[in-house]
């Protein structure tokens, strides 16, 4: 008996599974054609088929093979049909074809046609059910209908359930794709920013390493301890952002932030500028990824100053008011005509892209009073709620 059912079973799915990759169109008239021949069973059992019965179980049943397509005329039309048949008493059976159009309409018809639906649909067993039926018919026709509806409102309200999950799903995956792009570009900035600054201090005391030795020893140790700590500090900054790529947990070293300032501002004496740091105003705690920005902002410019300003001097000054802080590097160099270079570009869109992050604006350019670069940054003292868009 086991075996049986569960061959009875196999059998069922599979002829489930080859009826999902049929055509809905054929699913459709295979349906049709099963509501006809129930429809004219009975007639044609009992020898009481006429023309207009076969007509009327046509027009009642046939339709349904274009039911997805155009649910409210097949309604309408098999819904008519069906209550000429009742009507000339030529329907013995349950109304198949009209419970398969009740379903189709409940299911893919807008809430203003169901509604028009509904109102035949009542209207059309008003009409259906003479007075001289008992209770039994009006109330099992009732409960059907009823079902029917009921059946095809769970099929539409499944279909949107799975549409707002196939929605929410594509937006989680673009939302996941657009936080894998951005750490993908903080990571890039933090590489950019540490390894062009260090480099450059290194390559710089390493070119003015020779002649310092033969004309001042005692500085010369100090431009190799310079590139001993530039590059000791290269290596502690690539390991902790390289830890995030790993699947060990990365480094708990903090980020920097102003408190860090100064040891950049030390750097770039050590490279041979004379470099000042100056801050004036109270103050005030700032947002971790602010100070972070404030610190790669100075730390990009002086780089910059470094690398491509040949120039002998380098102001930083940090700026406090009530709401924002005014972070500004310039220096005497030759300006922004001649700083070329990929490396150099990149930088300013990265300062660019950290200060817009944190809802700040940054300006670069030559400097107005004078000879030389100005990188002035303006960061909020409070937390942005809305990161800005980069502008250029």
């Amino acid at each position: 008996m086991r075996e049986l059912a569960e061959q009875v079973r196999r059998a069922v799915r599979r002829v489930t599974d080859a009826a999902q990759d049929l055509p809905p169109l054929v699913v459709d008239s295979i349906i049709a054609l099963l509501c006809y021949l129930a429809t004219i069973a009975s007639p044609v059992v009992d020898r009481e088929d006429t023309t207009m019965m076969y007509v009327l179980a046509a027009l009642s049943s046939l339709p349904l093979a274009w039911r997805r397509r155009w649910p409210v005329p097949v309604t309408f039309v098999t819904g008519v049909s069906t209550a000429f048949l009742a009507v000339n008493d030529l329907i013995k059976e349950v109304p198949f074809g009209q419970l398969v159009a009740t379903y189709t309409f409940a299911s893919l018809a807008s809430p203003g046609w169901r509604a028009v639906g509904i109102i035949g649909t009542v209207a059309g067993l008003a009409v259906s059910l003479s007075p001289k039926n008992s209770i039994l018919p009006v109330s099992a026709s009732v409960i059907l209908f009823g079902g029917a509806y009921a059946l095809g409102a769970i099929a539409r309200s499944r279909r949107a359930l799975i549409a707002n999950l196939e929605a929410r799903a594509e937006q989680l995956a673009a939302d996941y794709t657009q936080a894998a792009s951005r750490e993908r570009q903080r990571i890039a900035r933090d590489m950019h920013d540490t390894l062009a600054h260090s480099v450059s201090l290194i390559v710089v005391q390493a070119e003015a390493g020779p002649v310092v030795v033969r004309r001042d020893p005692a500085r010369a140790e100090q431009a190799f301890d310079a590139i001993a700590d530039a590059g000791r500090d290269a290596l502690t900054q690539l390991r902790r952002t390289l830890g995030v790529l790993r699947t060990e947990p990365a480094s708990r070293a903090p980020q920097p932030d102003l408190d860090s300032i100064p040891a950049l501002v030390e750097q770039a004496r050590l490279a041979g500028l004379a470099a000042t740091l100056r801050e004036t105003g109270e103050r005030r705690p700032l947002p971790a990824d602010t100070a972070v920005a404030a610190y790669r902002v100075v730390q990009e410019a002086l780089t910059n100053v470094v690398r491509h300003a040949r120039a002998g001097r380098v102001d930083v000054t940090l700026r406090w008011d009530d709401e924002d802080l005014d972070l500004e590097v310039r220096d005497d160099g030759r300006g922004p005509s001649r700083r070329v270079g990929p490396t150099a570009g990149h930088g300013l869109i990265g300062m660019r892209e950290r200060v817009a992050a944190c809802g700040g604006t940054l300006r670069t350019g030559a400097a107005s009073d004078g000879p030389g670069f100005r990188v002035h940054a303006r960061l909020p003292v409070v937390a942005s709620v809305v990161p800005v868009r980069p502008h250029g």
